[in-house]
């Protein structure tokens, strides 16, 4: 039986074990504003973000050896990228994973307006910006675990099984961890009289 083609991200890892420094420019660029817009919306934290961003490829570097070219490097690195996050969060004294945003918004913006898109009809969705202040703040009221399956189900737009499998969970554990960060954003978005389409679910 032929074995499956090895996917790009296979590829890169597989060069970079053997030396290839090339590759793991390709890997960052492919990856970094992902990275950045995952831990942003957790963090609400720029610096953080990017300090978080700059350790999790440095630490995919470091332990390139230990990767397994399965077709599963995303699902990899944002394991990493989780585990690397909720321990600086357990170092600090204050709770850096729901502080109020700092600065202007940027390029996660346009990720806000999927996740409106996902959660809302047509007609709430038009409101713009106003509407992605508010799903953004009620994100930082979700439980932590609800709050980085939704966001990396939504904003790095991984499939279920890829974030069961970066949160080390079974799927059914992801599943109902992300219906429960919806029920919480419908709910919140309620209070503010708007109408979500509860029919969509993204999945």
């Amino acid at each position: 039986m032929t074995a499956a083609p090895l996917n790009e991200d296979d590829r890169d890892m597989l060069a970079l074990q053997g030396g290839d420094e090339s590759a793991f420019t390709s890997l960052v660029s492919r990856y970094e504003g992902q990275l950045f817009g995952f831990f942003l919306r957790n963090t609400r934290d720029r610096q953080l973000a990017e300090d978080l961003v700059q350790e999790t490829l440095l630490k995919v570097y470091n332990q390139s050896w230990d990767y397994l070219p399965r077709g599963k490097f995303r699902a990899w690195m944002y394991r990493v990228a989780r585990n690397l996050m909720i321990d600086d969060h357990r170092k600090r004294s204050h709770d850096a994973l729901i502080r109020a945003a700092k600065g202007s918004r940027d390029e996660s913006d346009d990720a806000m307006a999927r996740i409106a898109g996902d959660l809302l009809s047509p007609p709430e969705v038009a409101h713009g910006s106003e509407l992605a202040d508010i799903v953004d703040e009620l994100l930082g009221q979700l439980p932590t675990e609800q709050r980085i399956t939704f966001v990396m189900h939504h904003t790095s737009g991984m499939s279920l099984p890829e974030v069961a499998e970066a949160t080390d969970v079974p799927l059914p554990t992801c599943k109902s961890r992300l219906r429960l960060a919806r029920e919480k954003l419908r709910a919140g978005l309620a209070r503010y009289g708007i109408t979500t389409d509860s029919g969509a679910d993204g999945t």
